[in-house]
């Protein structure tokens, strides 16, 4: 177990037990964050997208009700 893991149970022992639940909420959202950070890079990448790109164009020559935004994706 490391360090880090044996102070968190320790400091989550001396809390009254609604706030032991707060901590545990807190790092829940924590690990459900984990996957938005790499999405967060995927999306800020300038790399080309050709295949993105031929699909814009191709679905706004089809037409349709509502075309679809690249400054909106």
């Amino acid at each position: 177990m490391s360090a880090e893991t044996q102070e968190i149970i320790r400091i989550c022992e001396a809390l009254p037990g609604a706030k032991r639940g707060e901590v545990a909420d807190f790092a829940r959202f924590l690990l459900a964050r984990q996957g938005d950070d790499a999405w967060e890079r995927i999306l800020a990448d300038t790399a080309p997208r050709p295949r993105l790109e031929s699909f814009l164009r191709d679905s706004a020559a089809e037409g349709g009700e509502q075309p679809l935004d690249p400054s909106r994706l």
